[in-house]
């Protein structure tokens, strides 16, 4: 025996309390640290845009009663509105704590999203692989592997649609999922004999209802969501489940059940309601519209996933593939286009068979070395062809990346007016952003389960009337006084009416703000 194994060197400090093991990060830890602080740097360098606006206003009206809130873009009740979510609730309850406003709330809620997001990503693979470089390659995969022409929808986590929706409920929702997904495939690939009575199986039921939960709250927060999310819990409950008994049966039921009264018991709106509503149908058709370019690069997962399903046709990444494809097939047949907001979670079994495919330790056979290059390859194409500008900035950009999109602000007509007050708009990024200051639209531009749809289509033929060059001041201001108006905010394409005195006017975009006289 030698003298180094006869003598050992006293252990000191935190070394000898952790018994000589000493941490060290693990390859996803760091990266996904590093992805989230320059996420985060990125998304708060992006102006706010699309959708942000109605968010903000969302945080607006909570925030100025969180109880009752009104209508989320309308002088008009609030009652059923889905966007009061458990989310939204809690972002109104820590705008009226902090004193922070709609836009403001949202971008905190960025980094807040990705860190649920990352760590969601990071607890899913791990039910899946224990290859350490797994999640990292996931993540290169969700971020890049989309196609070579913008995908920009709320839902959609490519990098560059990351730096406009990071603080949307659809982020949250999404990391939500995640978890979701990793505590039913734990529970789901779990073999020990199942008690259906006494204290262990009491405990039993909790913990599936705990399971359950995740699913109801994703309900809440984004119905559309929650679509792509119990597609996913029912692949790894039939791949993965083995062995059914009646106290599996019951124990799956009580997750359901409790993630349906979850949603039920929710106050603010009726969830469910929205199953039959096709107001936003017509504007979600744009989704089915030129899908190759948008997403033929998550197809290079897709050797991966044939791989599986040959092992196993119960395979859960098959399974969740097959379902989100019927899901989307559905939309399409029905004329229900909002299912199609499901396709950006539809590319998670191909990114992560790819992902998991891999990791897998060297040396690698001549197929899975192709593999890895053809996937290498297709991340700098959409990283090049799409992404870069979304980490790039301008200023550092030799190329001349695309960049995010880049919404005029509307501080200068929001500090004229007060919360509550009603303006009138012809404006495209007025009227999706103005509302988040706390003022009120006379024809809110998205439906909304608190105001009737042909109320809210009656609200925009008044505008077009109000706008129109035929149009009296007689007529101008039954209209101004049916809805309360009290400015106006105006493009360049519509004169202002005489009545109308103007108090201030945009730079950048030559947009008028006035007041009515009267």
């Amino acid at each position: 025996m030698s003298v180094d194994a006869l003598v050992r060197r006293p252990l000191r400090g935190a070394t000898a309390l952790r018994g000589g093991r000493v941490w060290r990060p693990t390859p996803y830890q760091v990266c996904g640290f590093l992805f989230w602080l320059v996420m985060s740097l990125a998304y708060w360098r992006v102006p706010s845009c699309c959708d942000a606006g109605q968010h903000a206003a969302v945080v607006e009206r909570l925030k100025a009663d969180l109880l009752h809130p009104r209508h989320p873009t309308a002088d008009l009740p609030g009652a059923g509105s889905p966007y009061y979510s458990p989310y939204a609730v809690a972002e109104g309850a820590f705008a009226r704590l902090t004193g922070l406003t709609g836009w403001e709330v949202l971008r905190v809620a960025g980094p807040v999203n990705l860190l649920v997001l990352l760590t969601g990503i990071g607890r899913f693979t791990r039910v899946l692989t224990p290859r350490p470089w797994a999640p990292v390659l996931a993540l290169v995969a969700m971020t890049l592997l989309w196609g070579t022409e913008r995908a920009w929808w709320s839902g959609y986590l490519g990098l560059m649609s990351m730096t406009g929706n990071l603080g949307y409920p659809s982020a949250f929702a999404i990391g939500l999922a995640f978890w979701a997904w990793a505590s039913t495939a734990a529970r789901a690939r779990d073999g020990r004999r199942v008690r259906f009575v006494g204290p262990a199986g009491l405990r039993g039921l909790t913990g599936y209802g705990a399971v359950g939960a995740w699913y109801g709250v994703i309900l809440l927060v984004h119905p559309i969501t929650a679509i792509a999310a119990a597609t996913g819990g029912a692949a790894f409950v039939a791949g993965w489940q083995r062995g059914w008994r009646a106290g599996l049966a019951v124990r799956w039921g009580a997750a359901v059940v409790t993630a349906l009264l979850v949603a039920a018991a929710w106050p603010y709106c009726d969830v469910f309601a929205l199953a039959g509503d096709g107001s936003v149908d017509a504007m979600h058709r744009r989704l089915y519209e030129g899908p190759a370019g948008h997403f033929w690069l998550a197809l290079l997962g897709l050797p991966a996933l044939w791989r599986r399903g040959r092992r196993s046709a119960r395979d859960p990444l098959v399974l969740m593939f097959a379902l989100d494809c019927l899901v989307v097939a559905y939309g399409w047949v029905s004329g229900h286009y909002t299912y199609g907001r499901v396709l950006g979670l539809t590319l998670v079994p191909l990114q992560w068979a790819l992902a998991v495919e891999l990791a897998a330790p060297r040396p690698w056979g001549a197929r899975r070395r192709a593999l890895g290059a053809v996937a290498a390859g297709g991340a700098c194409l959409g990283l090049l062809t799409v992404h870069a500008g979304a980490v790039v900035p301008r200023a550092l950009d030799p190329v001349g990346f695309a960049q995010p999109p880049r919404w005029p602000s509307y501080d200068w007509a929001a500090r004229h007016m007060r919360p509550g007050e009603v303006v009138l708009t012809d404006g495209y990024f007025a009227v999706h952003a103005i509302a988040g200051y706390g003022v009120n639209l006379a024809a809110p531009a998205w439906p909304d389960a608190a105001l009737e749809e042909r109320e809210r289509l009656r609200r925009l033929a008044d505008v077009e009337a109000y706008l129109s060059p035929a149009s009296t001041r007689v007529e101008r201001s039954a209209i101004a006084r049916r809805h309360r108006v009290r400015w106006l905010l105006l493009t360049r394409r519509h004169p202002l009416p005489e009545e109308a005195v103007v108090v201030a006017w945009s730079r950048r975009t030559g947009e008028v703000l006035a007041r009515i006289a009267g």
